[in-house]
């Protein structure tokens, strides 16, 4: 008999080459500076001293998150334990807000506000954990790290003489869904300059290449038929399917290597001695540029109805499920702030091409870069080989080192949207950068 291979113990020897591939390229490589003053030094060292007063309770509320877990749109909570944290130190916060039941929104607005003169940033905060491994992507973590930010703007910005609005927007449902598509489209980031947010990783990066989304489903439908008496009478659904599944593996061929389509049959009948009448599959798709996700998306169409025809049903194919999500497009001189407020903080962020693009995947932050200028840097809890949504990963987002993450985590985005409130030439180049890259797209639209 020959024995069953443990798929756990097999080498992988891409992931070994991509572990030495990433080793050589951080040995030499340099944290990106910027070129732009941003806030005096002494605004800085003010807020480095309010976030680190936070520190206790940003860690209680990220380990209150990871041991409480709970899932897209049933954040109850998990919504409330934000907000109680930012009413326990002054702030009004509102739960429910842009026809989401666990989202919340607080400001921060300073007495000379003028949306005319003054700039306006988001900090925003998720909390939603995964089925069956609760906060195995961290989210727990990127809830302290706003927070933090803005309690601690808060408490710097009038003393700083720095004007401006700073908003805290919790935002549902990251995981397999869109929530942050949803609270665009109900005008969540109206009066928005500029929206931040940081995600705990297996290294800290500044810049790293996450992928657009789409999910769809595919139904087919036949003609049921007994197997073995006329099963020429049956036009057979689970055939269409299995077509439709071995044409998109030969798809990946011919597709740009960072592109991804994945698929399962969740449908294929109920019985061996009936033709199969009814067949379904459930996908995603995804690619680094909205342009490169429209093409695949065609494509995959062309797989699924070309599948339908061979076998002879029909094909109702149902794209985004919930709102598509887009990559992330970076803003170079807030990712350059970034990286120069981690710096303060003791670490030095990966700049982009060190962590191979390999390493990809979706979040519906990408919505909102493409609305307006953002930053969704990583901050390490772990070593690179700890993946996320695994086991692993969920141990280290209630770790010593996701502690420290949620406090240096407050302190960058703090930082960046203090700088970018007080530096004016700093808002011109983000703003200049965000047009340069293509300016704002219908997102709601773009794929029809």
């Amino acid at each position: 008999m020959t024995p069953v291979a443990d798929s756990s113990a097999v080498p992988n020897a891409y992931l070994d080459v991509l572990a030495a591939q990433t080793a050589r390229r951080a040995a030499t490589a340099r944290p990106l500076d910027s070129a732009y003053a941003g806030a005096p030094e002494a605004a800085h060292a003010a807020l480095a001293g309010h976030v680190d007063g936070l520190g206790d309770d940003l860690v209680a509320l990220a380990t209150d998150l990871h041991d409480h877990p709970e899932l897209a749109f049933a954040e109850v909570r998990s919504a409330g334990a934000v907000a109680g944290l930012l009413r326990r130190h002054g702030l009004a916060a509102e739960v429910g807000v842009h026809g989401l039941a666990t989202a919340v929104r607080a400001e921060v607005v300073t007495p000379g506000f003028d949306p005319a003169r003054h700039r306006t940033v988001a900090v925003l905060a998720e909390y939603d954990a995964l089925p069956g491994l609760g906060h195995a992507c961290g989210h727990n973590v990127i809830a302290a790290t706003a927070v933090g930010a803005v309690l601690g703007l808060r408490a710097t910005l009038p003393a700083a003489g720095v004007e401006g609005r700073v908003v805290l927007l919790g935002c549902p449902a990251e995981e397999g869904h869109t929530g942050k598509e949803y609270l665009a489209r109900a005008g969540a980031l109206d009066g928005l300059d500029a929206a931040v947010m940081v995600h705990p990783y297996g290294a800290d990066v500044a810049d790293q290449v996450w992928l657009g989304r789409r999910v769809l489903s595919a139904t087919w439908t036949g003609a049921s038929a007994h197997a073995s008496a006329s099963p020429f009478a049956g036009r057979n659904a689970l055939d269409a399917a299995s077509l439709a599944y071995q044409g998109i593996g030969l798809l990946r061929q011919q597709t740009p290597p960072v592109d991804r389509v994945h698929a399962v049959i969740v449908d294929g009948g109920d019985r061996a001695s009936v033709i199969p009448s009814r067949a379904r599959m459930d996908l995603y798709v995804r690619s680094p540029f909205p342009e490169t996700l429209a093409d695949l998306s065609r494509r995959v169409d062309d797989v699924l109805h070309g599948a339908a025809r061979m076998a002879g049903v029909e094909v109702d194919v149902a794209w985004d499920t919930h709102p598509p999500s887009l990559p992330v497009r970076a803003n170079g001189p807030l990712t350059g702030r970034w990286s120069v407020a981690q710096q303060r903080r003791g670490r030095s962020p990966y700049p982009p091409g060190v962590v191979s693009e390999t390493f990809a995947a979706s979040t519906d932050f990408g919505n909102v870069s493409y609305r307006l200028p953002g930053i969704h840097p990583l901050i390490g809890i772990a070593d690179l080989d700890a993946a996320l949504h695994t086991v692993e990963f969920a141990a280290a987002s209630r770790s010593p080192a996701a502690a420290r993450a949620a406090v240096d985590g407050a302190y960058g985005l703090a930082a960046v949207a203090l700088d970018l409130l007080a530096d004016d030439e700093l808002a011109a180049a983000v703003r200049e950068d965000f047009e340069a890259a293509g300016g704002a797209l219908d997102v709601a639209g773009f794929f029809g």
